[in-house]
């Protein structure tokens, strides 16, 4: 599978080359399905979409879906799949979306001047693209990386960014995979050990539904646990939305709601058929879902 770093360099090539068609108007073919509902989604579900056809030609076709709100995950130097945050931005809009949310990321390097400067210029673009979320997608909290002191120096690390966020009024988070539930220090889960050594003014978490369930743990209770600091939620299932339902959804979507989540984001990573078709009825299943609002 297509890494998040290839993919974000390769969408950047190619926009850069030209892809992307230039007139937005002129090429929408109608204009986008509007939603009653809010809906999420993840553009890494489209990633060969993205290389082939251009981040403008994914706009249209999720706009067409209704899809309302957007997670990027094409960030790279100061822009988005290689545009102008602005750009970008205005490109959403006129479809009626939102970029709301962003994945990136940047290690600790062991240089904190270049460090904080990289995140700096981050904050900088996400402000410009209108973003409320900058989402670490995954860190090296794994393996023989899975302990105490990693924990408590990347608690620091991320302290440091989500004050730095703050100053634009963007939330800084971390988006789990299996891995954090699956490696535990002293019998702790490492996801647990991450919320106990971040502040809960300046770092929220984007709890993956289906990946914590691989975990072997439950959305719904860490959901109750910590309903103050799971702020955004990953709905992802083995494919399409609902094709499985490895996840009790009518659940998770009932106490994000009681909880006040706000947003949420549709990630298809595999595929039964196309990744168009399975991001397709993902948007129909949620839409026609009485739990989702």
């Amino acid at each position: 599978m297509q890494s998040r770093r290839d993919f974000i360099k390769r969408a950047s090539m190619l926009v850069a080359g030209g892809v992307v068609v230039p007139n937005l108007l002129s090429s929408c073919g109608g204009s986008a399905t509007k939603s009653s509902k809010y809906l999420g989604l993840q553009l890494y579900s489209l990633r060969e979409m993205v290389n082939d056809e251009g981040i403008q030609k994914v706009l249209e076709t999720v706009a067409k879906m209704g899809y309302t709100s957007l997670e990027t995950a094409g960030y790279s130097d100061g822009k988005f799949y290689g545009m102008a945050p602005a750009k970008l931005k205005k490109m959403a809009n006129s479809l009626g979306m939102k970029l709301t949310s962003s994945h990136l990321g940047r290690n600790i390097s062991g240089d904190r001047d270049a460090d904080m400067a990289w995140w700096n210029k981050a904050v900088e673009a996400h402000n410009a693209a209108g973003m409320k979320y900058m989402v670490m997608p995954s860190s090296p909290l794994s393996g023989e990386g899975a302990t105490l002191d990693n924990i408590k120096r990347y608690g620091d690390y991320f302290n440091e960014i989500g004050l730095i966020t703050a100053g634009a009024s963007i939330q800084f988070g971390y988006h789990n995979h299996a891995f954090e539930f699956e490696n535990k220090v002293d019998g702790v889960p490492v996801y647990d050990l991450m919320l106990e050594n971040t502040s809960p003014n300046h770092v929220m978490f984007q709890l993956d539904v289906y990946w914590i369930k691989k975990g072997g743990y439950d959305p719904v209770d860490y959901m109750k646990k910590y309903p103050k600091r799971i702020k955004v939620l990953h709905i992802k299932d083995e494919t399409a939305i609902g094709a499985q339902n490895t996840v009790d959804y009518k659940a998770v979507f009932d106490q994000a709601y009681a909880n006040g989540v706000k947003d949420w984001y549709v990630e298809v990573e595999n595929y039964d058929t196309t990744p168009e078709e399975d991001v397709k009825k993902s948007a129909d299943f949620l839409l026609a879902a009485d739990f989702v609002k």
